[in-house]
């Protein structure tokens, strides 16, 4: 299985680089680590389940930490960090998990 991630700041027109963005599984009742990364000049977020790495079905979230993003460009927002929750159901696919961001407003969906 694999996972990425684009974000893009709708506000600006042009992708959010520098985003720390944390991985996690749910293991029972508890979130597991899987992997952290930050978003890349293009705002991009490959690769967040390291090759080799067994990654069963189930539940994951991907938590994006805005609030220095937005700090860094001079303007006050809503959220310091945005969690996406998503179901894996097919291991064997490639889950792409993008995020469209603004100062007060978010939207997600699942990419190819």
């Amino acid at each position: 299985m694999s996972v990425s991630t684009h974000v893009l700041d709708t506000s600006a027109g042009r992708p959010a680089s520098g985003i720390p963005v944390h991985l996690q599984r749910l293991d029972g009742d508890r979130w597991v680590d899987v992997s952290r990364g930050t978003t890349d000049a293009d705002g991009r977020a490959g690769a967040l389940i390291p090759a080799g790495t067994p990654a069963p079905a189930g539940t994951f979230r991907l938590t994006f930490a805005v609030a220095a993003y937005f700090a860094s460009r001079g303007q006050s927002a809503f959220y310091e960090t945005i969690a996406v929750e998503f179901i894996v159901r097919d291991a064997a696919q490639h889950h792409h998990v993008p995020l469209l961001l603004s100062p007060f407003g978010y939207s997600t969906y699942r990419g190819s």
